[in-house]
């Protein structure tokens, strides 16, 4: 800080330099300085001379400029989203299931659902109602219906529900075709994770036809629910029976199960970021079976146990670069009688000792793995017909024709 006296000092330093001819400019620049200050300070009560200090000019961040074009299309996809959500929440349920212990009926489990004709007809999953002595649904605008069971299929996991409201006041869902999905593409799931109503995530497409297990009640091993939808849209315990959507607002899977640490279910607090829906095609078929039927009928081969020639060619010197490798047939059961034949396997090590066919094909079809056959049978036919299965034995191809069989129940 300047004061009198470096003011007098550097005055006297400019009268002597003066006779010199000129005043340096740094000095000038220097008394001219001190003479401003001096000029815009001002005394306090004691006399002192007390400077008049600026505030700091205030920082206006800029912000990275963002152009016209891209500024419209965030817009665009935004509006896109808010409308899709505004379109569709409204058909999107939670349901509240309740069993009776004989004193009262007391909370069993939650989750959601969506409805798909305004006949008052909602698909759900079949684990969110199994075994309840009471279903309610609770719509978007907070009332609420008793809903009654009308079918359910533990098989593909999904339920049909009806509601007795009239039809003005219900809004279905379009169900998509469910072949025309495509790795890549976005979707979104809206649903009621941890029981917070109309929740909406965003996510892709991340795989097709995966396989979830179901194990038979009739104790004859497992059976697969084929050709799954798999998303990294965020999927939590709640979210069961809700819709999986296109950018459309149309259905295009029933969100069923995610993946955890340690086992493929809703056991888990959280979602992994691998969640699996229930394909669109496969709705329509469960729910045209359970309202003419009153149940589902799946074709049936009998096989117990495959491996693709992927996973066991190299170990088993296979001359071929696809199939599926049978690990063994039901007794009596449909490729029994065709004459199918099943490999032997250690028990002690699980490695396969002695080889049975290996299915190159299905109606004419390569196949590459047991998921990709279960699908061609499941979403092509009926229990009695009758399927060529192509087979690779003892060196040679032969067809063997088989009469399909209904799966156990």
């Amino acid at each position: 800080m300047m004061n009198k006296r470096l003011l007098s000092i550097i005055a006297a330093t400019a009268i002597l330099l003066s006779g010199c001819g000129s005043i340096p400019s740094f000095v000038r620049s220097l008394a001219e300085e001190a003479e401003s200050r001096t000029a815009t300070a001002t005394r306090s009560e004691e006399g002192a001379i007390t400077p008049v200090i600026n505030a700091p000019a205030v920082i206006q961040p800029t912000p990275t400029a963002i152009p016209d074009a891209a500024r419209a299309k965030f817009d665009e996809e935004e509006a896109v989203l808010i409308n899709l959500y505004e379109r569709v929440n409204p058909a999107v349920v939670s349901i509240a299931v309740s069993r009776n212990t004989g004193s009262g009926f007391v909370a069993a489990g939650s989750g959601s659902g969506f409805v798909i004709d305004t006949a008052g007809y909602i698909v759900t999953n079949n684990h969110v109602v199994e075994d309840a002595d009471r279903i309610n649904v609770i719509f978007s605008d907070g009332t609420r219906a008793r809903a009654e069971l009308v079918g359910a299929d533990s098989y593909s996991d999904l339920a049909l529900l009806k509601v007795n409201r009239p039809a003005e006041r219900l809004i279905a869902i379009e169900l998509a075709d469910s072949d025309e999905v495509k790795v890549g593409q976005r979707v979104v799931a809206i649903g009621n994770p941890f029981g917070l109503a109309g929740t909406m995530t965003l996510g892709i497409v991340s795989a097709r036809g995966r396989v979830l297990p179901e194990a038979s009640a009739s104790g004859q091993g497992s059976f697969s629910n084929p050709d799954i939808i798999q998303t990294d849209a965020a999927i939590n315990p709640g979210n069961s029976g809700g819709p999986l959507l296109d950018m459309r607002g149309r259905v295009i899977g029933v969100n069923t199960a995610i993946r955890t640490t340690n086992q493929v279910g809703f056991g888990q607090p959280a979602n992994s970021g691998v969640g699996f829906a229930v394909p669109s095609n496969t709705v329509k078929r469960v729910v045209q079976a359970l309202l003419t039927e009153g149940r589902v009928r799946y074709p049936y081969l009998g096989i117990q146990g495959a491996f693709s020639v992927a996973e066991v060619g190299d170990q088993l010197n296979l001359p071929i670069e696809r199939g599926v490798v049978v690990g063994g047939v039901v007794e009596g059961g449909p490729v029994a009688r065709a004459g199918l034949r099943g490999s032997v396997i250690s028990r002690s090590t699980g490695r396969i000792t002695n080889l049975g066919d290996v299915i190159l094909a299905f109606n004419g079809q390569p196949i590459s793995d047991y998921e990709e056959l279960i699908a061609l049978l499941v979403k092509n036919h009926q229990p009695g017909d009758q399927v060529t299965l192509t087979v690779w034995r003892d060196g040679r191809q032969l067809d063997l024709t088989v009469t399909l069989g209904e799966r156990p129940r």
